[in-house]
C-alpha cells in the first residue's frame, strides 16, 4: 500500500473533519487529514472556546453580585488583563501540538498544507514549501474546510481593516471604542464580553438583534445591553467606512448619522472556505457552497451525485447550520455511513436513521452567551407556522419558578414552548435567563424524542430548581 493512498481523505483539521476521521478509523478503514492552518480549527483558536472564556468571567462575577452575602464579599472590577490570559489558555496560546498528537494517537494521518481536489478521489496538497504530494482515496474525499467571515459590499470596508469574528476573539488589548456592525449571534455576544471588559461599544443592527429567534429573545438582550451602557441602533446600516492616520475608525450611516471607534467588528454572516479546494476541476464554482444529499454526499444542481458518489460535504460548508455541535453530529453520521458503504453494509438513512442528519431539519440546540443567554431547540412560532404546522404557543415568566428567585435576586427570564398540536408533541423550546444554557438538552430529548405530552407529565421536575418551568408549561398547556 502506498503511504499516499487511503481509505478516506479529509479537507479540514477542525471538529468536524478531525471527527470524521475518527469514525472512519474506529470503524476500519484508513484515514488521512489535510489542514492549511492549525488543526482544530475556528472552533478550537477563533470561535466557541476563546469566545466562551472572554464571556464567562463577567457572566460569573454578574452571578455573585446578585446574591446577597456573595455581593458583600465581591470588591474590585473585572481584570481584563485576566480574562484575556485565561483565553489565550483556551485557545491553547495557537498552538495545535495537543490536536496533533490526537491525531497521531487516534491513527489519522495529517497532510499540512493546501488541499485541492485534482479529480475523481485525488487530492493534490501543496506544502509551504512548494513540495506536492498527491493523495488517492479508495472510497471517499470528504470536505469539511467549514466557514470565514462574510464582509459586507460596504464603501472603504477592506481598507479599515475591520475585526471579524477572528480579531474579536484574539485580540490582545480592549479597545477603548468598539462599533459593531451585525446583531446575530457574534455580534451579541462580543458586544456583551467587550462592554464586560471596559469598551464603549456601539451595535448597528440593521435587522434587528437575534432577528432569527424568538422576539421576546431579542428584547431581553437588547435591554441588558442597554443596561450595560451598549448603544443598540436597530435598524441602523452602515454605507461607508474609512480609518484615518491616528487608527480611528468612521462610519457613515445611511441616515447621515456618524460613528467613531478604535475598533470596528463586522459580524453579518459567514461565507464558505471552498475557493481553493479544486471545485473546478468537478463542476463546481470556487467559493461556493456544497449542497449534499440526506447522508451528505455532495449533489449537483440538479440532485445528481457527484462521479456517483465518492464526495461528501460535512459541516458549515453544506450550509445546513452553522454550528459546531452540528457540525460534529454531521460528521458522526459521515463517517459511520463511508465504513458501512465500504463494508457493504446496510445505510440506515431514513428519517432519524443512524446515517441520516435528521436533526438538522426540526431539532438544532443553540445557545447564545449574552446577558440573559438564550438557549433553544427546535422551531420558533414563526418557523413552526410557516412549516405548515398547526400550533399551541405557551409562554411562561421564569421568575415566577420558584427556583429561579432562589438562583439570584432579582432572577428575570422567558420559556416558551411550541407544541404541535395534531401529534401533542413539543417542536420548539426556547428559554431566555442567567445559566438557561443547561436546561437546555432536556428540551432537546423531548424535541428529538418527539415525547408525547402525555407522557411528559409524568416527568417531574426537581423542587427547588429552575427546571420546575416545564410542569408550569405544562399546566399552562392542561390536559
Amino acid at each position: 500500500m502506498s503511504a499516499t493512498t487511503f481509505d478516506v481523505i479529509v479537507l479540514g483539521a477542525g471538529p468536524v473533519g478531525e471527527n470524521v476521521a475518527d469514525r472512519v478509523v474506529q470503524g476500519g478503514l484508513t484515514a488521512a487529514i489535510v489542514e492549511r492552518e492549525l488543526v482544530g480549527g475556528e472552533c478550537s483558536y477563533w470561535a466557541c472556546m476563546p469566545t466562551k472564556a472572554l464571556l464567562r468571567s463577567a457572566s460569573a462575577l454578574r452571578a455573585a453580585r446578585r446574591l446577597p452575602g456573595a455581593r458583600e464579599a465581591v470588591t474590585g472590577e473585572l481584570d481584563a488583563a485576566a480574562v484575556l490570559r485565561r483565553r489565550d489558555a483556551f485557545a491553547s496560546n495557537w498552538k495545535d501540538d495537543g490536536q496533533v498528537s490526537w491525531l497521531d494517537s487516534a491513527g489519522i494521518a495529517l497532510f499540512r498544507g493546501q488541499g485541492r481536489i485534482s479529480s475523481e478521489r485525488v487530492v493534490e496538497v501543496a506544502g509551504a514549501d512548494g513540495a506536492i504530494v498527491t493523495l488517492t482515496a479508495r472510497h471517499a474525499v470528504v470536505v469539511a474546510t467549514g466557514s470565514g467571515a462574510l464582509l459586507p459590499d460596504i464603501t472603504g470596508l477592506p481598507e479599515a481593516k475591520p475585526w471579524t469574528s477572528r480579531e474579536a476573539a484574539a485580540a490582545t488589548e480592549v479597545p477603548g471604542r468598539l462599533a459593531v456592525i451585525g446583531g446575530g449571534v457574534v455580534a451579541t455576544e462580543m458586544a456583551t464580553a467587550y462592554a464586560s471588559l471596559g469598551s464603549v461599544v456601539t451595535v448597528l443592527a440593521r435587522d434587528g438583534v437575534l432577528p432569527l429567534a424568538e422576539p421576546f429573545a431579542g428584547e431581553l438582550v437588547t435591554e441588558s445591553l442597554q443596561e450595560a451602557g451598549v448603544s443598540v441602533r436597530v435598524g441602523a446600516e452602515a454605507v461607508a467606512v474609512s480609518r484615518d492616520s491616528d487608527g480611528t475608525v468612521h462610519l457613515t450611516l445611511a441616515d447621515g448619522g456618524q460613528v467613531e471607534a478604535d475598533e470596528l467588528l463586522v459580524a453579518t454572516g459567514r461565507t464558505p472556505n471552498t475557493q481553493d479546494i479544486g471545485l473546478d476541476r468537478i463542476g463546481f464554482k470556487p467559493g461556493g457552497w456544497l449542497p449534499v444529499d440526506d447522508t451528505l454526499r455532495v449533489v449537483d444542481e440538479g440532485g445528481a451525485l457527484v462521479g456517483g458518489g465518492w464526495l461528501y460535504a460535512a459541516g458549515d460548508v453544506n450550509r445546513r447550520v452553522l454550528l459546531t455541535h452540528q457540525g460534529k453530529y454531521q460528521a458522526r453520521a459521515v463517517g459511520d455511513v463511508i465504513v458501512a458503504r465500504a463494508k457493504g453494509e446496510t445505510v440506515e438513512d431514513d428519517r432519524w436513521g443512524r446515517h441520516a442528519a435528521t436533526a438538522d431539519e426540526r431539532a438544532v440546540p443553540q445557545v447564545v452567551f449574552t446577558e440573559p443567554e438564550i438557549a433553544s431547540v427546535g422551531l420558533t412560532a414563526a418557523t413552526a407556522e410557516a412549516a405548515g404546522l398547526r400550533i399551541r404557543v405557551l409562554d411562561y415568566d421564569l421568575a415566577a419558578v420558584a427556583g429561579s428567585a432562589l438562583h439570584a435576586e432579582g432572577y428575570q427570564g422567558h420559556a416558551r414552548m411550541v407544541v404541535d398540536e395534531d401529534r401533542k408533541v413539543i417542536v420548539g423550546f426556547t428559554l431566555a435567563g442567567p445559566d438557561v444554557a443547561e436546561l437546555l438538552h432536556a428540551a432537546t430529548i423531548a424535541v428529538v424524542g418527539e415525547v408525547p405530552l402525555d407522557r411528559l407529565w409524568h416527568a417531574v421536575p426537581a423542587y427547588p430548581t429552575v427546571s420546575e418551568v416545564w410542569l408550569r408549561l405544562l399546566e399552562a398547556y392542561g390536559r
